[in-house]
């Protein structure tokens, strides 16, 4: 009897501290620990305590999800462990405009075949059909990528 409520007392707090663990393998530990503990409560009681003993266990594993999923997160403790803040920004400015094809592009950083371009004082991820271009070079924007920019030499006429 006393194993068995161990194992249903370490189960359970092993549960709560996987909200503040992270990986996984406190939570995975805590279920094996009440399983134990039903498993024992079938060897000891028979068919009847152990059904009673893993009931209790599970109301105990739902209580223990109320507690962390809706109690914990309104008070003043749970709260200041959610992050809520967002970033607004990007990474780099959308190539998806059609607009920006046809138009020039200056290279700022060697093309081999992928690097940055300016245009129109913005910078843009670009990838050189041609392969390589310098640094420097005047280039013209052919054509949108995923989520960079295709760039060629213009032709010599």
């Amino acid at each position: 009897m006393t194993a068995m409520l161990i194992l249903f007392l370490v189960g359970s707090v092993l549960l709560a501290a996987e909200v503040f663990l992270p990986g996984g393998i406190a939570g995975v530990l805590g279920g094996v620990a009440l399983a134990s503990g039903a498993g024992l409560a079938f060897s000891e009681f028979g068919p009847g305590g152990g059904a009673l003993a893993s009931i209790a266990a599970l109301l105990l594993l739902g209580a223990m999800l109320y507690f962390e999923l809706v109690w914990l997160p309104r008070t003043r403790i749970g709260r200041a462990m959610v992050v809520e803040a967002t970033v607004s920004g990007q990474s780099q400015p959308a190539p998806g405009s059609p607009d920006l094809v046809g138009q020039p592009a200056i290279a700022l950083t060697a093309l081999v075949p992928t690097g940055f371009v300016d245009i129109a004082g913005r910078r843009y991820e670009a990838f050189c059909r041609t392969g390589h271009a310098a640094r420097g070079v005047q280039l013209t924007v052919v054509g949108l990528d995923n989520f960079r920019l295709i760039v060629s030499e213009p032709k010599s006429s």
